[in-house]
This record gives structure tokens, sequence and C-alpha cells, in this order.
């Protein structure tokens, strides 16, 4: 009670301040710009040009050391922190003595001329200092910081403020983003926006969020693919696009999954899953190069290796490898029956398809660290790729694993409009079975195969788990600013 009671206490000393300081006519949160010549990076990194240089600087006061008639601030802005030396007769009794009830929190603007101490630290002599915004609230203590997990993604606000790595991570982010439509614009690809809200939910098998649609008078679901707008597109007559955006699937929680994240995926006319399988490494080995400046990275003590050309394995192959097991020539009891053997739970109405790719799952995903793609997935569970050629029982399919996990799916898509309507009924049957994550049937989407779709490849690469990779985050909360959070209870 008594910690609280501080607490409080020190919260009303800054509103008293405030208070003060509006009484004098210097209101804080009246100040609307303020002008800046320099950031703390550039002074701090390029010394030689900007000693005994005016600046004017703004950001936030992150320490505060008092001696007397002179005082030290590190000041924050975008960029790092710079020291400030704040002196009575510098800035004159008054404001000084104004200067006395800033706290650290306070954004403030200071100009003066950069200098070394008689330490070497580099620093700002402040000719004039002046209040931007008032922090009502108590940073966490400097030696402990924020750490707690769960008030540093709900309050990210303060997270970025008191630990610099978060901002780096962001702005790696940022790097990645660019570099994807970097190499997709190179590539010939053209972007666009497809709908959020849909009449249906389609181009995956998930749960999507519900919403309605007050004028309308309809429910209507939150996008939890964009793969059948765009492939309307690749009819309609662009050869090649792409969209990077949020999707949004109502299901479970972890340290890879959040509810709304950000998925790319592309299609390119006349091309196969071969095209989009070279894409997809030269594109991932882009955005490592840019971020980091090489094709390797170390994520959580474990060297990966994004250097084209990665490993490749069909799924019945890596299935033999890691268990012995040989699915390719079994029927759906025969398989049940070997997934049994292995362990691995199936249902009831599973076909060879399903078993396979549950055994797969249950596995063989532990041992794929370094890049590689998984290809040739049963039709059962790949509603929208084209039958392989050789075998009609699977797919040209692959999914691309790094650290054990699918960061990307892509296929040749299907483009027979009776086979693709025979799936969704199929689908259709599955979801009156219980399944709520099977596809509905897309009566819009089967007219434009009728229409016509030319041979496509298509591809979808989950950014965030990519970033997770790029920044070396354990959780998708750690690359997302504002992850879902459950609200706390009052």
């Amino acid at each position: 009670m008594s910690e609280e009671l501080n607490l409080n206490e020190l919260l009303q000393v800054r509103r008293d301040k405030l208070t003060k300081l509006q009484e004098m006519g210097r209101d804080p949160f009246k100040q609307e710009r303020y002008d800046r010549t320099a950031f703390s990076k550039q002074i701090l990194e390029d010394f030689e040009k900007f000693e005994g240089e005016n600046v004017r600087v703004a950001g936030r006061i992150m320490a505060k050391r008092v001696m007397g008639k002179a005082a030290f601030i590190d000041v924050l802005d975008a960029e790092g922190r710079v020291q400030a030396y704040v002196r009575k007769d510098a800035i004159g009794e008054e404001e000084f003595d104004i200067f006395s009830t800033y706290d650290i929190g306070d954004i403030v603007g200071v100009a003066g001329t950069v200098f070394k101490t008689k330490k070497e630290e580099i620093s700002i002599r402040v000719e004039e200092i002046v209040l931007l915004s008032k922090s009502l609230q108590i940073l966490p203590e400097k030696f402990h910081g924020l750490k707690d997990q769960d008030l540093r993604y709900r309050q990210r606000y303060v997270d970025l403020i008191m630990n610099p790595e978060v901002k780096e991570a962001f702005l790696i982010r940022n790097k990645v983003t660019k570099a994807i439509r970097e190499y997709l614009d190179g590539e010939g690809f053209l972007e666009v926006d497809t709908p959020i809200l849909n009449t249906i939910a389609g181009g995956a098998s998930a749960r999507p969020f519900i919403t309605h649609h007050n004028t309308l008078d309809i429910d209507m679901y939150m996008r939890i693919a964009n793969e059948l707008y765009l492939k309307r597109l690749i009819v309609g007559g662009f050869d090649k696009v792409y969209e990077m955006g949020r999707m949004f699937r109502n299901e479970g929680m972890s340290i890879k999954h959040n509810p709304e994240y950000t998925a790319m995926e592309l299609y390119a006319a006349y091309e196969d899953f071969d095209y989009v399988l070279r894409i997809t490494e030269e594109l991932v080995a882009y955005c490592c190069e840019k971020a980091h400046g090489s094709t390797k990275i170390t994520y959580q003590g474990t060297e990966l290796d994004f250097t084209p050309p990665w490993n490749r394995m069909r799924m019945t192959e890596a299935i033999e490898k890691y268990t012995g097991v040989d699915f390719t020539g079994m029927n759906d009891e025969e398989a049940k029956a070997a997934a049994k053997n292995l362990g691995v739970h199936t249902e009831k109405h599973h076909t060879w398809g399903h078993v396979v790719n549950e055994v797969f799952e249950d596995k063989c995903e532990e041992y794929l660290i370094q890049p590689t793609f998984i290809t040739h997935h049963p039709v059962a569970v790949s509603p929208l790729a084209k039958r392989n050629g050789d075998d009609p029982r699977i797919t040209n399919r692959f999914e691309a694993f790094v650290n054990t996990w699918e960061i990307a799916n892509a296929f040749s898509e299907l483009n027979d409009p009776i086979d693709q309507r025979g799936r969704f009924e199929d689908q259709v049957k599955q979801r009156e079975s219980g399944d709520d994550e099977a596809h509905m049937m897309d009566d819009d989407f089967i007219n434009a195969l009728e229409v016509g779709l030319p041979p496509t490849g298509g591809l979808g690469i989950g950014i965030d788990r990519l970033m997770m990779l790029l920044t070396n985050s354990t959780s998708i909360r750690d690359v997302l600013l504002f992850p879902t959070m459950k609200p706390i209870q009052k």
C-alpha cells in the first residue's frame, strides 16, 4: 500500500508542476512545433562537422543530473541519445528555475553549441531549453527498465522508449518490407489492393472473423487470404500481381500465431510452382541481405543460411527419411494403420492425403532447420492447387520451412473449373460435418475460372514469421507493434 501511495504522490507532484507552469503562462501543451536542425546520431557520428556549431534538437529527457547551478540531461530523439549541458548563467536564472520543474520523461527542445566535456563526452552546451510536453507518468527505473513481457506488449510506447533494441527490430522490419517491394517490382509484379471484408471466407482453410454490414444487412467475413481476388485479376489480364497486407484468422494464439498478421501473396500468369520456388528463395535471400548485409544469420544461436538454392524434398520422401516408412503405395486404411504404428492420431474421415499430411506435421517438421522446400502435397489438403500429372493424389505444391516453421506456401494454381467445383463441394461436405476451417463454395470464383485462368504460379509468405527470423525474435508479438492482447479486467 505504501508503494502505491508513494507512486500516487509522485504522480501528483508532476501534476502540481504542470499546474504551476500553466499559472505562469508556460503551458507546455500549447507548443505546436519545434524546428530541429540535427539529430543525436548525426552529432555523435560526425562530431568534427558539428563541433562549435549551433544545433537545435528535440526529444525526451531520459536522465537528469543536477549539480548546483548546472545540470546534465540525456535527450532521446528518434535516432538515439545525446547529452545536453544546462547552466544557470547560460539560460538565465528564471529559465533555470523553470528547468528545475522538468522531469525524466518530459519532452524538450534544446538549442546550443556542440562541444566535448572534460571527460570527452560529446554534448550540447544549452543556450535555450523549452518544455514541449509534460510527462504525467513515471518511466520505469533505468537499471531495470520495462521487463514485464505482458506490459511491454500492452504499452509498446513505453517499451520503445526504454528498450532501444525493440525499435531496432521494427526498423529492420521496415527494411524488409521495402526490400520485398523492391524485389517484386524489379520482377515486373504489380502491387494491388483487394477487399478485406468478404461475403465468402475463401482462399485458405481457416476459421474467419465474422462481422455484420448494417446497410446491406448481411454478415461478412474478414479475409483469411487474398488468393481468390488476386487470381481474378490474373483472369482479367494482369500477368503478375501481388499484395502485402493484413489477414485475419479467428484461431489459436501462440508464439507463432496472432489473429491478425501480415502476409504477402503473388501470382504470375504462364508460370508454375518451379518459378515461384525460385522467386521464394531469391526474395528471402534478398531481404536478408538488405537487413543484415549477408544471406546468413544467427537465430537463437543457430546459423541459418538463406543462400539459394535451398534444400528440396517431396513430402513422402521427408516422411520416409525421418520415419523409415514409405506411404507412396498405400491406400487409405494402410496409411491409417502405418500412422497409428508411428503414434500419429488420425480421424475416421481421413483419406490417404490427410494421413500423409498429419504424419509429416507430427514427425518431420522438427528436423527442418535450414531453409527447405517440402513439395508435392496431397490433394486432400490442397484444394486450390493443380494436380500432379504423374500422380493424381498429389499436387504441384510446396511449403518453405526454416527453423521448423512454415514461412511460405505455393503451388501451380488449379485452373480447371470442373475440378475446382468438385473440390469446393468436398470442402463444403467437410464443413457440414463440423470442420469450420473447411473452404466455402465460391460460385463467382468458379465463374472466373470458367472465363479462363491461364497456367499460373502462386505464392504466399508469412511476413511476421520471416520477421521473427530476421530480427532474432522468439515471439510473433516481438515483431508486431501492437499484438492482440486480452483486455485487463478492472
